[in-house]
Protein backbone atom coordinates (compact mmCIF):
# COMPACT_ATOMS: atom_id res chain seq x y z
CA UNK A 1 0.00 0.00 0.00
CA UNK A 2 1.37 3.41 -0.89
CA UNK A 3 1.22 6.53 1.31
CA UNK A 4 -1.87 7.94 -0.39
CA UNK A 5 -3.80 4.69 0.11
CA UNK A 6 -2.64 4.54 3.74
CA UNK A 7 -4.00 8.02 4.42
CA UNK A 8 -7.38 7.03 2.96
CA UNK A 9 -7.38 3.94 5.19
CA UNK A 10 -6.36 6.05 8.22
CA UNK A 11 -9.43 8.23 7.75
CA UNK A 12 -11.62 5.13 7.35
CA UNK A 13 -10.27 3.76 10.64
CA UNK A 14 -11.04 7.04 12.41
CA UNK A 15 -14.56 7.18 10.93
CA UNK A 16 -15.29 3.63 12.09
CA UNK A 17 -13.69 4.04 15.53
CA UNK A 18 -15.84 4.38 18.63
CA UNK A 19 -13.18 6.52 20.27
CA UNK A 20 -9.71 8.01 19.77
CA UNK A 21 -7.01 5.91 18.12
CA UNK A 22 -3.42 6.33 19.24
CA UNK A 23 -0.58 6.89 16.83
CA UNK A 24 1.16 3.82 18.25
CA UNK A 25 -1.86 1.62 17.59
CA UNK A 26 -2.28 2.99 14.06
CA UNK A 27 1.43 2.49 13.35
CA UNK A 28 1.13 -1.20 14.31
CA UNK A 29 -2.03 -1.57 12.20
CA UNK A 30 -0.28 -0.19 9.12
CA UNK A 31 3.15 -1.64 9.89
CA UNK A 32 4.86 1.77 9.82
CA UNK A 33 6.49 3.96 12.46
CA UNK A 34 4.49 6.28 14.67
CA UNK A 35 6.32 9.19 13.02
CA UNK A 36 4.96 8.12 9.62
CA UNK A 37 1.44 8.29 11.09
CA UNK A 38 2.15 11.78 12.50
CA UNK A 39 3.35 12.84 9.06
CA UNK A 40 0.29 11.34 7.38
CA UNK A 41 -2.01 13.36 9.62
CA UNK A 42 0.01 16.51 8.98
CA UNK A 43 -0.44 15.99 5.24
CA UNK A 44 -4.17 15.32 5.67
CA UNK A 45 -4.57 18.51 7.71
CA UNK A 46 -2.61 20.53 5.14
CA UNK A 47 -5.06 19.23 2.51
CA UNK A 48 -7.97 20.54 4.59
CA UNK A 49 -9.08 17.44 6.48
CA UNK A 50 -10.01 18.13 10.09
CA UNK A 51 -8.29 15.63 12.37
CA UNK A 52 -7.74 16.32 16.06
CA UNK A 53 -4.74 15.04 17.97
CA UNK A 54 -5.89 14.68 21.57
CA UNK A 55 -4.19 13.25 24.66
CA UNK A 56 -6.25 10.09 24.07
CA UNK A 57 -5.36 9.76 20.38
CA UNK A 58 -6.56 10.93 16.97
CA UNK A 59 -10.22 11.72 16.37
CA UNK A 60 -12.38 13.28 13.71
CA UNK A 61 -14.52 16.21 14.80
CA UNK A 62 -18.06 15.27 15.67
CA UNK A 63 -21.09 16.93 14.18
CA UNK A 64 -22.46 19.33 16.75
CA UNK A 65 -25.78 18.24 18.15
CA UNK A 66 -28.49 20.85 18.32
CA UNK A 67 -28.91 19.75 21.93
CA UNK A 68 -25.46 20.98 22.96
CA UNK A 69 -23.81 24.37 23.07
CA UNK A 70 -20.18 25.38 23.10
CA UNK A 71 -18.99 28.14 25.38
CA UNK A 72 -15.66 29.75 26.20
CA UNK A 73 -14.65 29.94 29.86
CA UNK A 74 -11.76 32.22 30.81
CA UNK A 75 -9.92 30.80 33.81
CA UNK A 76 -6.84 31.34 35.90
CA UNK A 77 -5.16 28.98 38.35
CA UNK A 78 -1.86 27.42 39.35
CA UNK A 79 -0.80 23.87 38.44
CA UNK A 80 -2.10 22.49 41.73
CA UNK A 81 -5.66 23.56 40.79
CA UNK A 82 -5.66 22.00 37.30
CA UNK A 83 -7.33 18.77 38.41
CA UNK A 84 -9.87 20.69 40.50
CA UNK A 85 -10.83 22.92 37.56
CA UNK A 86 -11.26 20.07 35.09
CA UNK A 87 -13.11 17.91 37.63
CA UNK A 88 -15.61 20.71 38.27
CA UNK A 89 -16.36 20.99 34.57
CA UNK A 90 -16.64 17.24 33.94
CA UNK A 91 -18.54 16.35 37.12
CA UNK A 92 -21.13 19.04 36.38
CA UNK A 93 -21.83 17.64 32.91
CA UNK A 94 -19.40 19.56 30.70
CA UNK A 95 -16.91 18.28 28.13
CA UNK A 96 -13.59 20.14 27.95
CA UNK A 97 -12.81 20.37 24.25
CA UNK A 98 -9.60 22.41 24.36
CA UNK A 99 -7.41 24.92 26.13
CA UNK A 100 -6.29 28.18 24.52
CA UNK A 101 -3.58 30.59 25.65
CA UNK A 102 -2.34 33.85 24.17
CA UNK A 103 1.40 33.60 23.53
CA UNK A 104 3.26 36.92 23.24
CA UNK A 105 5.08 35.84 20.07
CA UNK A 106 2.94 33.17 18.41
CA UNK A 107 -0.51 34.50 19.27
CA UNK A 108 -3.25 32.05 20.10
CA UNK A 109 -2.10 28.51 20.90
CA UNK A 110 -4.74 25.80 21.15
CA UNK A 111 -4.42 22.25 22.46
CA UNK A 112 -7.24 19.75 21.98
CA UNK A 113 -8.19 17.99 25.21
CA UNK A 114 -11.53 16.23 24.59
CA UNK A 115 -12.04 15.39 28.28
CA UNK A 116 -15.54 14.09 28.98
CA UNK A 117 -15.12 11.68 31.89
CA UNK A 118 -13.12 11.04 35.04
CA UNK A 119 -11.26 8.33 33.15
CA UNK A 120 -10.25 10.82 30.44
CA UNK A 121 -9.11 13.21 33.15
CA UNK A 122 -7.12 10.55 35.02
CA UNK A 123 -5.37 9.50 31.80
CA UNK A 124 -4.60 13.14 30.92
CA UNK A 125 -3.15 13.90 34.37
CA UNK A 126 -1.09 10.70 34.32
CA UNK A 127 0.38 11.67 30.93
CA UNK A 128 1.04 15.21 32.15
CA UNK A 129 2.92 13.92 35.20
CA UNK A 130 4.83 11.28 33.23
CA UNK A 131 5.94 13.81 30.62
CA UNK A 132 7.18 16.31 33.24
CA UNK A 133 5.74 18.96 30.90
CA UNK A 134 4.27 22.21 32.13
CA UNK A 135 0.62 22.95 31.61
CA UNK A 136 0.10 25.22 28.61
CA UNK A 137 -1.23 28.01 30.85
CA UNK A 138 2.14 28.22 32.60
CA UNK A 139 3.33 30.55 29.80
CA UNK A 140 0.53 33.02 30.60
CA UNK A 141 0.72 33.04 34.38
CA UNK A 142 -2.16 30.57 34.59
CA UNK A 143 -4.58 32.52 32.36
CA UNK A 144 -6.30 30.40 29.72
CA UNK A 145 -9.62 29.75 27.98
CA UNK A 146 -11.43 26.43 27.69
CA UNK A 147 -13.98 25.61 25.05
CA UNK A 148 -16.59 23.59 26.91
CA UNK A 149 -19.55 21.70 25.52
CA UNK A 150 -22.68 21.58 27.70
CA UNK A 151 -26.20 20.31 27.21
CA UNK A 152 -28.09 23.32 28.58
CA UNK A 153 -27.94 26.65 30.43
CA UNK A 154 -28.47 24.99 33.81
CA UNK A 155 -25.37 22.84 33.34
CA UNK A 156 -23.37 25.89 32.30
CA UNK A 157 -24.58 27.83 35.34
CA UNK A 158 -23.54 25.02 37.71
CA UNK A 159 -20.07 24.89 36.15
CA UNK A 160 -19.60 28.65 36.25
CA UNK A 161 -20.89 28.95 39.83
CA UNK A 162 -18.52 26.30 41.15
CA UNK A 163 -15.51 27.62 39.20
CA UNK A 164 -16.32 31.12 40.46
CA UNK A 165 -16.65 29.86 44.04
CA UNK A 166 -13.16 28.26 43.78
CA UNK A 167 -11.67 31.49 42.41
CA UNK A 168 -10.87 29.94 39.03
CA UNK A 169 -13.35 31.61 36.66
CA UNK A 170 -12.37 35.00 35.23
CA UNK A 171 -15.58 35.82 33.35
Amino acid sequence: MDAKERRVKLLEKLKDAEGPLTGTWLAKEFNVSRQVIVGDFAILRAAGTAVYATPQGYVLPTVESSKTMRVKLACKHERENLEQELTIIIDNGGKVLDVVVEHPLYGELTANLMLASRRDLTDFLRKLDASHAEQLASITGGVHVHTVEVSDDETLSRIKDELRMKGILLN
